[in-house]
């Protein structure tokens, strides 16, 4: 029988943001492949077609990327509160994002956001359920 070792659970949520931002990484790079995709991003008519939206964008995606370390690095408190609150808002997002995607040429798109909504969902869940201290006295 092979050895099932506990897995402490910064790790798992650090496995999870990274997962997720992969996710995240993916789509954006498969949403490339769309039609007329390449020619809006050189034109400048798309969505992201200001600096301040550029600016917002990268924020709201280097999250997840900070999140992979944070989960880690931060003490149990702090971390947890702030898994629960991006992993709430990022979970809230992409549902929004996938239902808001339903085309033939985004189905990609929306499982992705399927995807990505389980593992924040997920992120939510180990977070809330974080492990309690025992008192040993």
């Amino acid at each position: 029988m092979l050895e099932n070792p506990k897995v402490n659970i910064k790790i798992k949520l650090a496995a999870l943001w990274a997962s997720v931002t992969f996710c995240y990484l993916y789509g954006d790079y498969f949403e490339l492949y769309t039609p007329e995709k390449v020619d809006s991003l050189i034109t400048g008519q798309n969505i992201l077609d200001s600096p301040t939206k550029l600016l917002v964008a990268s924020i709201i995606l280097a999250i997840s990327s900070v999140m992979v370390a944070a989960s880690v690095l931060l003490k149990p408190k702090i971390n947890r509160i702030l898994n629960i609150v991006f992993g709430s808002f990022f979970t809230l997002m992409m549902l929004f994002i996938g239902f808001n995607s339903m085309t033939e040429w985004y189905s990609f798109y929306v499982f992705l956001a399927f995807v990505e909504s389980i593992l924040t969902f997920l992120i939510v869940w180990y977070a809330i359920k974080w492990p309690k201290q025992h008192d040993n006295g």
